[in-house]
């Protein structure tokens, strides 16, 4: 059945691409218009607003981060050596690249060209990079249908590559010995708390500190591999107890306005339940929905969670809402699928054929194509 399969998905395939080929050789204008595709970057080194920061999706297309990261990775480069060795940008002296140095910061403007590539038609085709997806994603079962279930697993998939790769960039710069491995000692805190006094704002977010650190290192021997370091650096996405509960206790830190160490129902409905909802309604309530309306569901949250009864929740207590709180790419990855089954499934089966893919290519590409096409297009993308 398997080998039947093949050979039908096969033939489709050849058939279709004889049809786009020909209608390519029509005049732009139809349809589907040619869309500019940009190159997005996660990069930066700017302190989050808060540890709350909107959250960017994974492309699609898992050739486009391939390009992206390449140039964003030139990008953190560029800026880190600007940051740790600024001898190398000074306008009098020679660079160490120009005399050649090991050490010589690397040159990223060869990916410039990367969103020309993505742009020219005959290198880099929506339509044809579906058809080469689609039996990647349709995997569970091999039905010639995408579920949702499949495309939030695709999505979950890319996401986690993107981040996974971050976070091997920065282990190559903390792992200051090279053992594969990174210490507290090695640790080096980012940029914007070195530049920051005391009081600014984040400066004592707990997000650099030992102690999450220490809460990051499940095996408790002082070093971080590079799991624990993905985890240390993306806590919503562990498995680790000790760090789930240290995200409860940064909660608590964040949200205790009075500093009694607990939360009271005033610090829960005024942010944390507003955060809660936003996950369990995923933003479909009204925004001028008074308080007197939400505070009922918010007083039966609180209660179900306050388990003593002593009116304030625990970091313990916390622990029930703090996925909510803090969305994993799971989440993300899901929500993404969500609004791509409801763009592109066109007769509403709860499930994606590969002719409706290619019929609605930039809803698969919508992370990506210029934000300045939204009015031509009618087209807002809700999640960039």
């Amino acid at each position: 059945m398997g080998k039947v399969s093949v050979i039908i998905y096969i033939a489709v395939a050849v058939v279709l691409l004889l049809l786009i080929s020909r209608s390519n050789n029509k005049p732009h204008g139809g349809r589907h218009r040619h869309r500019r595709l940009k190159l997005r970057s996660n990069f930066t080194f700017a302190p989050p607003a808060d540890s709350h920061h909107q959250h960017n999706r994974a492309a699609f297309d898992p050739l486009v981060p391939t390009l992206s990261v390449k140039r964003e990775d030139k990008q953190w480069e560029h800026h880190y050596f600007q940051t740790h060795h600024p001898e190398l940008h000074s306008d009098t002296t020679p660079s160490k690249a120009a005399q050649g140095h090991d050490s010589a910061e690397p040159e990223w403007e060869d990916f410039m060209d990367a969103e020309d590539y993505l742009n020219n038609e005959e290198k880099f085709n929506v339509t044809y990079r579906l058809i080469l997806l689609f039996p990647k994603i349709d995997v569970d079962p091999v039905d010639d249908f995408v579920s949702e279930g499949e495309l939030t697993e695709w999505n979950l998939q890319q996401g986690q590559r993107e981040v996974l790769h971050r976070t091997e960039r920065e282990m190559e710069v903390h792992d200051k010995n090279k053992d594969g491995f990174v210490s507290f000692a090695e640790y080096e805190a980012p940029s914007w708390v070195k530049s920051s006094d005391n009081n600014s704002f984040g400066y004592d977010m707990g997000w650099w500190k030992e102690e999450h650190f220490n809460a990051a290192d499940a095996d408790g021997d002082g070093l971080l591999n590079i799991t624990e370091f993905n985890d240390f650096l993306h806590p919503a996405d562990t498995n680790n107890p000790k760090l789930l509960r240290w995200l409860c206790q940064e909660e608590i830190r964040e949200r205790d306005s009075d500093r009694d160490g607990k939360i009271s129902f005033k610090e829960f409905f005024h942010g944390i339940f507003d955060m809660v909802r936003n996950y369990d309604e995923e933003g479909n309530h009204s925004l001028y929905e008074s308080d007197d309306l939400v505070e009922a569901p918010a007083k039966k949250l609180f209660a179900q969670l306050d388990k003593d009864g002593d009116g304030y929740l625990s970091d313990v207590e916390l622990l029930p809402i703090i996925a909510k709180i803090h969305p994993s790419e799971r989440y993300y990855a899901k929500q993404q699928s969500e609004y791509i089954m409801q763009q592109a499934d066109t007769n509403k089966d709860g499930l994606l054929t590969l002719m409706e893919m290619i019929e609605n290519p930039y809803v698969f590409y919508s992370a990506v194509f210029n934000e300045d096409d939204d009015d031509d297009y009618g087209y807002h993308d809700e999640f960039r």
